[in-house]
């Protein structure tokens, strides 16, 4: 253990300061960087480790080069040499001490292809972890659980520190600021096995003491204080310093924020801790704009504007536009005949999409309130009105106003409350009329193109279980949302219906590095039967049915296609010179979600480490 430490230290500064004289292959450029026989380890990780880098695939041209997509990485002797000891010194780090490596180099006149070719031989495998000092913690298990090294593991010192930290951190978030833990192990070479033990000191139970704010200019202490998760006289826990961070950068009002220990005032024989809180203040106001292309929309632009602390208290003014469909509709025409020729329509024979001949907007003007009465709760409010269309199948208008409530708690459950209410209404053929909303007569038809009144109040709730918010190996988390429309909260007869659906996901880990998942999503939704001419029929709006498929479900199906869906064609296509059906005219149609009111999908994944051919 002794040599390899000052291996490691030899090499760390051959790292951190490399040779600077040239082999004699100087000139000669790195074309291809292989390794073979690398089972543990993967290519990526050995490859971050060493000097020797490949050239860009893009580095043949100097054109592509001079664009900045490519670059050439000429071959240095001296650094290949010493990237032998470095992948030697990585696997041994990572428990195989037996391994070998060799290499094969070969030239061309200007090119030079690198092969690592590895003999990785078994690994010590650790035999035993031993905790010690966990006795007066609570729930201990939870401590220990899913740590990063484990019986059954190759010995990996990078896991075993990994684990340490782990420990630390985990009593620290419980409570126990000055936990400290120190790690010893033994290697058994004949038997190729390993003892880690780990000594925990957790030190006393503390909670948090004074609170100082630094770097507040414009802003008061006061709005930082009111965004901080945490406060003088709660149980002290480090998550809760970075939710509190978090929370801050959340508000948008700051560029850089930390929260930690103020080490300057904290007494270690103390039970409380002192916090310090350090801010830089963002620009109070920011515009932004952008230009893009839609097969559906043309040319679009989009502005917006946001001013931070707006009227004080910390809240934030967002004003944002969105025109689309430049170039087709007036007053900006001339692109249906090129670049949006899917967009053209002809009103002397009514060919074409009908709704290109109106721009879509969005004009949204919003109101956040960080803080709101908590640290816990953000509100805002909001403006809209907007136009918006699908070619050849529908154009919607309408304005309107929401008004939301956003917590989190301090398990984590978030809570939303959301009122939105519209006036709108919807332009469509006849045949969408009937395909969407079975309304198939002409009363029927003009009925539904009268404007209405949508009001919608929704609760929505998120518990998470989980061991990791980004990437879960263990938990569960469930999403519930029920929404109700009514007249008695503003909506039209038309619009009236009630919402529920809920999402539950399940994570458990079935080995090392592989995890098995399923998810569960139902709904049901319920719409009074109104009478129209064409029968009795339960009316929802399709922005508010149920959709499945796509990449986030069911993958084999396109987005939302898995469910009722109409075709939408021209009608002389479709029709042969006998006027009947003709089949093969269908595979240009267009598909379109019609949506549902009864939702079921499940689905389990598996997932585990990808180990490419080399």
């Amino acid at each position: 253990m002794r040599r390899l430490g000052t291996l490691w230290l030899a090499l760390a500064a051959q790292v951190a300061a490399p040779a600077t004289a040239e082999g004699q292959f100087e000139e000669l450029v790195v074309r291809q960087l292989k390794f073979s026989g690398n089972h543990a380890i993967d290519s990526e990780a050995m490859q971050s480790f060493i000097a020797t880098t490949n050239s860009s695939f893009f580095a043949t041209s100097p054109v592509v080069r001079w664009m900045g997509l490519g670059a050439k990485r000429t071959f240095n002797e001296r650094n290949f040499e010493t990237d032998v000891e470095r992948l030697k010194l990585l696997y041994r780090k990572s428990g195989y001490l037996e391994v070998e490596i060799d290499t094969v180099v070969r030239r061309t006149e200007k090119n030079i292809y690198l092969t690592f070719i590895i003999t990785e031989g078994p690994p010590v495998v650790v035999e035993e972890v031993a905790i010690l000092g966990l006795d007066s913690i609570p729930h201990a298990d939870r401590v220990t659980r899913d740590l990063p090294l484990r019986v059954g593991d190759p010995f990996n010192r990078f896991l075993m520190q990994a684990t340490e930290d782990t420990v630390a951190r985990r009593l620290q978030d419980r409570g126990y600021p000055q936990a400290e833990v120190y790690m010893s192990f033994r290697v058994e070479h004949l038997g190729r096995t390993a003892t880690v033990g780990l000594d925990v000191f957790p030190g006393p139970i503390s909670t948090v003491g004074p609170i100082r704010v630094e770097g507040t200019d414009r802003l008061p202490s006061s709005l930082v204080r009111s965004l901080l998760t945490t406060s003088q006289g709660d149980g002290y826990s480090r998550e809760n310093l970075f939710r509190s961070q978090r929370n801050l950068y959340r508000s948008d009002l700051f560029r850089y924020v930390a929260v930690g220990i103020d080490t300057v005032d904290y007494d270690f024989d103390s039970d409380t801790v002192p916090i310090s809180v350090r801010v830089i203040e963002g620009r109070f106001h920011r515009v932004r704009g952008g230009v893009g292309y839609g097969t559906d929309d043309c040319i679009r632009l989009g502005a917006g504007w946001t001013a931070r602390d707006f009227l004080g208290h910390g809240r934030i003014f967002d004003l944002s536009g969105r025109l689309s469909k430049i170039g087709v509709a007036p007053p900006f025409t001339g692109l249906s005949d090129n670049l949006c020729q899917q967009l053209a329509f002809d009103p002397a024979t009514g060919e074409g999409d009908p709704f290109s001949q109106e721009l879509n907007y969005n004009l949204t003007a919003s109101l956040r309130q960080p803080a709101f009465f908590s640290p816990k709760n953000t509100a805002a409010v909001s403006v809209f009105a907007e136009r918006r269309s699908s070619p050849n199948v529908f154009l919607r208008e309408d304005f309107g106003t929401s008004l939301s409530l956003a917590r989190i708690t301090a398990s984590l459950i978030g809570l939303d409350l959301i009122y939105r209410w519209e006036n709108g209404f919807t332009e469509a053929s006849d045949v969408n009329f009937c395909a969407y909303f079975n309304a198939c007569t002409r009363e029927d038809i003009d009925e539904l193109r009268q404007r209405q009144n949508l009001a919608t109040i929704s609760l929505r709730g998120t518990i998470p279980r989980v061991n990791h918010p980004i990437n879960p190996t263990r938990g569960w988390i469930a999403k519930l949302e029920s929404t109700l429309s009514s007249s008695i909260i503003g909506s039209s007869p038309l619009q009236e219906f009630v919402r529920f659906i809920g999402d539950v996901s399940w994570y458990r880990p079935i080995r090392r590095g592989h995890i098995l998942s399923w998810r569960l999503r139902g709904g049901v939704l319920f719409a009074p039967r109104i009478t129209l001419e064409s029968g009795a029929n339960a009316f929802v709006p399709p922005d508010q049915r149920f959709y499945a498929g796509g990449p986030n479900d069911v993958r084999g199906y396109r987005r939302n296609e898995l469910g009722p869906v109409v075709y939408v064609v021209d009608s002389a296509s479709v029709v042969d010179s006998n006027g009947m059906l003709d089949p093969a005219a269908l595979q240009n149609a267009r598909v379109e979600a019609v949506g549902g009111h009864m939702p079921a999908v499940g689905d389990v994944e598996g997932g585990g480490p990808v180990f490419l051919p080399h």
